[in-house]
């Protein structure tokens, strides 16, 4: 018997259908275009300053809406934490080895780039 060759590019396509299907840490935080967008703003903001959504969306040049779609994932994967006692809630960049990792590897991006 002989084997069939798949069309051009389908190969490609079953890679990337796995990958999505099976997300890599990753990729499960920067599939969204917006989220990247989010961290982005995440990392000029000065050590421990305190936001609300509002205050978060103003600041990445996003919807409110955006921020509200996205804020559980950046809580689940420790970029950001809620501030206790706050209500609204407020919240503020976590400090974890994801935080830490994340700056790193911006400054390696930025140090690269110059």
């Amino acid at each position: 018997m002989s084997q069939t060759t798949p069309p051009d590019g389908a190969e490609e396509l079953d890679t990337k259908a796995a990958r999505l299907a099976h997300p890599s840490g990753w990729l499960h935080l920067t599939q969204h275009e917006s989220v990247a967008i989010l961290i982005d703003a995440l990392l000029d903001l000065p050590p421990g300053r305190e936001f609300n959504k509002t205050e978060f969306a103003d600041h990445a040049g996003v919807t409110r809406q955006t921020v509200a779609n996205y804020i559980d994932l950046l809580l689940e994967v420790e970029i950001i934490e809620e501030v206790p006692k706050t209500s609204p809630t407020r919240y503020q960049v976590a400090e974890s080895a994801v935080v830490t990792e994340l700056f790193e590897l911006n400054s390696a991006l930025n140090a690269a780039h110059e």
